[in-house]
Parts: structure tokens; sequence; C-alpha cells
């Protein structure tokens, strides 16, 4: 298995879609237009490839110098535990550059995978939901 990993390289909502129904990431993969809302509203969208398939995704907003929020992190199914998931996490971190924090915020089933990765667990954050 030969990955290929992209930098900002355009993708089409439905491959995304099929990477989150097949990952498990709770996202509205029923509405397309909002998946491609939110692919052309990231400034860092960082892909993995096996040949012409996608297969996982790291989707992130960044101002390349102070904060990132790393909002989607998604390999299909067949591909998880294969290190496709920590390599879009380095990338992640190679292109925003030491000086920048990288945020996210973890569904239940995957608290335990991000420590593995190099990520600390806050207490110090707060959200307002969206009703959506």
């Amino acid at each position: 298995m030969k990955i290929q990993f992209k930098i900002n390289s355009k993708t089409n909502a439905q491959e995304v879609i099929e990477v989150f129904k097949s990952s498990g990431i709770n996202r509205p993969v029923d509405d397309a237009n909002r998946i491609q809302k939110m692919l052309d509203n990231s400034n860092l969208v960082i892909t993995a490839w096996d040949g012409v398939e996608l297969i996982g995704i790291a989707r992130s907003v960044t101002d390349y110098n102070y904060c990132c929020y790393l909002s989607d992190l998604a390999v299909k199914k067949e591909y998880q535990k294969s290190g496709i998931g920590k390599t879009l996490i380095e990338l992640t971190l190679q292109t925003i550059g030491e000086q920048t924090m990288l945020l996210l915020l973890s569904a239940s089933p995957a608290m335990e995978y991000y420590p593995k990765t190099g990520f600390e667990k806050v207490e110090n954050g707060f959200i307002i939901k969206r009703k959506m």
C-alpha cells in the first residue's frame, strides 16, 4: 500500500462524505452542500490517497502563526490503525509550524486515540454548540 499525502489539493464533498461515512465520524453527511462549504472555507486540508481513492482527511482552520483548529480527522475504516491518522496530524503540525498551537474537539470514542498522537487533554476550554 503506497499512500500519497497532499496539502490543499482539491477534493469534493462526495469523496469526503465517503470518508466520513466509513470512518464513523459524526458529520452532516446527508448535506453535500454543507460539506462542500466546510471544505471551501477551510484554509488547511491535508488528504491521504490510495491511488485515486480519497481515504483520509485532516481539515483545519488556521492563521499559520498562533493557532490552528483541527476540525476533522477521518480515515476510512479499512485503513485505520495503519498510521494514516497520525501522519495527517504530523503533516498538519509541520505545515502550521512550531509557533502554532494545534487544538481539536474530540468525540467520546476517540478520546483515547489523541493522547497517543501527542495531544494533551485540556480542561480550560468552553464551547457554544451549534444548533444544527
